[in-house]
């Protein structure tokens, strides 16, 4: 899975992207990882976000909801 593609594919339809490495919840073997997708496609109420032990798991939780709401990337 190509992230970058995936990121770049949801701002140009206006989706504002953040991937995070957190390294404190890392340290403490938390969830260090956060995806976020904000921005004005996604009215002001909608956030799509989660916070997972790995860039996959964020991925797989917040991905097909970004389909659901209309927006497409690659595979």
């Amino acid at each position: 899975m190509d992230v970058v593609a995936i990121m770049e594919a949801l701002a140009e339809q206006g989706v504002t992207v953040l991937l995070k490495a957190d390294a404190e919840r890392m340290a403490e073997k938390g969830k260090p990882w956060t995806f976020v997708a904000s921005g004005a496609p996604l009215r002001e109420d909608i956030l799509v976000r989660t916070d997972a032990a790995s860039v996959e798991q964020c991925l797989a939780v917040c991905l097909p909801r970004l389909r659901e709401l209309g927006f497409s990337f690659p595979e």
